[in-house]
């Protein structure tokens, strides 16, 4: 069996990073797929998905890194041709990946303890973001 729907949201941009384990699983408890695998993914150029303890600290520490790691205020060939100043966000997408695919066993996520499902908004302003929701199995 393969499922396809839809999670929607706002972000507030600028390295808005939100957890969505909640909303992955609401999708998969309303199927009952008891084992199989779920793909998260962000149709678009400027969002990532990964998974990291959802917690205060760790998500500053997060987002401080993805900002040193690729500034914002630097100069890039991108901004130069679009005039959009957010070729910071396209690289972040990149680097960081734009899936995630979660094994499903007994019908549960097979996360760990502290590690959540979170969307990060790369791009320089507040967006509503739909990131598509696949899960295959039995």
């Amino acid at each position: 069996m393969v499922i396809n729907e839809t999670i929607s949201f706002s972000t507030r941009g600028s390295t808005d990073i939100i957890d969505i384990t909640g909303k992955v699983k609401t999708v998969l408890d309303k199927h009952g797929v008891k084992n199989g695998a779920v793909t998260v993914f962000i149709p678009g150029s400027t969002g990532a998905i990964t998974t990291i303890e959802y917690e205060r600290g760790v998500i500053s520490d997060l987002r401080q890194l993805i900002n040193e790691l690729i500034p914002p205020d630097r100069e890039y060939l991108h901004n130069q041709a679009w005039g959009d100043g957010n070729a910071h966000s396209h690289l972040g997408s990149a680097l960081l990946g734009p899936s995630l695919s979660v094994p499903v066993v007994d019908g549960s996520l097979t996360l760990g303890t502290w590690q959540q499902i979170v969307f990060i908004d790369c791009d320089n302003r507040p967006r509503q973001r739909t990131l598509i929701v696949q899960i295959i199995g039995e």
